[in-house]
């Protein structure tokens, strides 16, 4: 399972997971496109970003906030990505594939990821990242 979505009262949250902390990075950013649209999305563009952070949460924070940027300013709807970060430096690269977000019937509008309720964790073997999400 690389995410799944949790009960709460008025926005989105949810948990995704993985193998490595790039991974559930991966799936933190696949998960809050999948709450958008449910379907399948072309890979036609691929960009390049860039992000740092203070901690792992703020780090995921702005990861996820940058794709909420490219979304409202250039219409790039994510399709597949590929992270790899530097614990140390707590930098993070990324290489995404989407397409245009005009051309899916996109049924919910993120507003802004929160700091509300986020953990990066490691459990055992795995990595856990929970993020809420204002609709």
């Amino acid at each position: 399972m690389r995410f799944k979505f949790l009960e709460h009262t008025a926005d989105i949250k949810f948990q995704a997971f993985g193998k490595s902390l790039d991974e559930a990075f991966e799936n933190s950013a696949l998960a809050m496109f999948s709450s958008m649209y449910k379907g399948k999305v072309a890979s036609k563009i691929k960009k390049r970003i860039k992000v740092r952070g203070r901690d792992k949460e703020s780090l995921l924070y702005n990861f996820l906030e940058e794709l909420l940027f490219l979304l409202d300013t250039e219409g790039f709807f994510l399709s597949s990505v590929k992270v790899k970060i530097d614990e140390e430096k707590l930098e993070l690269e990324a290489e995404l594939q989407g397409d245009k977000a005009k051309n899916y019937p996109v049924n919910l509008d993120v507003k802004a990821v929160t700091y509300n309720q986020m953990q990066v964790k490691r459990e055992k073997n795995k990595y856990i990242c929970q993020v809420v999400l204002d609709v």
